[in-house]
């Protein structure tokens, strides 16, 4: 899958050291984007600077703190001009926790990270895309967004926000030249999972199972849908969400 309008194009990526984020990021680079992404570890950004030395730079970023979001925003737009695409993937589970086991500080970790920080990271970049007249945003929710079960109580109200904030960004902007979409992800094979693969992966066999496409999906396959979300064949489409869940919400 090639996307020439790529190139010439920068991307802000969260979330960018592993998983989805590290995905979303490889693959915008394979397709001549430039990439600015930040993370709370460094490992995999080293990686990506080490091969793509001229269009890859990295910071890293608390999400949860509005300076250092500010700081690094103003690096990437230093060192690439622009921003073209946001992509707000950074997030964090809950552990599954039914409200009367969830602490008030772990609700608001929660929200600040999965949430807030996509609040912060919007409101800096936006007005950057307006002045441009536009911008592409995209913003990863999960299918914990749409049902009940894919997260605990914190994990699942945040992701519907983060729906609701979607649309609602959508429906602010979109004349403005502004397009603004949600990935739904479903059973995701990444480092945020790694709990439901330890010991014999009972409880990612059961995941599979009760999955209608048999299996877990990886990576990659998130990242192709953001190619193609944040394209210009994609262009009509605004403020929609997109399960990539190998069919869990249609059960």
């Amino acid at each position: 899958m090639k996307f020439a309008e790529y190139e010439g194009k920068t991307i802000f990526i969260t979330g960018a050291a592993s998983g989805i984020g590290y995905a979303q990021t490889e693959a915008f680079l394979k397709q001549g984007a430039s990439v600015f992404a930040i993370d709370r570890n460094e490992t995999g950004l080293q990686e990506f600077k080490q091969a793509y030395p001229y269009s890859f730079a990295y910071r890293i970023t608390d999400i949860t703190v509005q300076e250092e979001i500010a700081e690094s925003i103003s690096y990437a737009l230093t060192e690439f001009r622009k921003i073209d695409i946001l992509v707000n993937t950074a997030g964090i589970l809950d552990d599954y926790l039914p409200t009367l086991d969830t602490t008030e500080e772990q609700w608001d970790e929660v929200f600040n990270t999965n949430l807030k920080s996509i609040y912060y990271i919007t409101n800096l970049i936006l007005p950057h895309m307006l002045k441009r007249e536009k911008g592409v945003i995209i913003n990863t929710a999960s299918i914990a967004g749409l049902v009940a079960g894919g997260g605990g109580a914190a994990y699942t109200a945040s992701k519907h926000a983060i729906i609701g904030y979607t649309k609602q960004l959508a429906y602010d902007y979109s004349r403005k030249g502004i397009r603004v979409n949600a990935l739904a992800p479903g059973a995701i094979r990444t480092p945020m999972n790694a709990e439901d693969f330890k010991g014999d992966g009972e409880i990612a066999d059961w995941v599979a199972e009760e999955t209608p496409a048999g299996r877990w999906a990886e990576p990659a396959e998130v990242a192709n849908l953001t190619l193609f979300i944040a394209s210009d064949a994609a262009d009509y489409m605004h403020g929609a969400v997109l399960p990539i869940d190998g069919g869990w919400t249609i059960k």
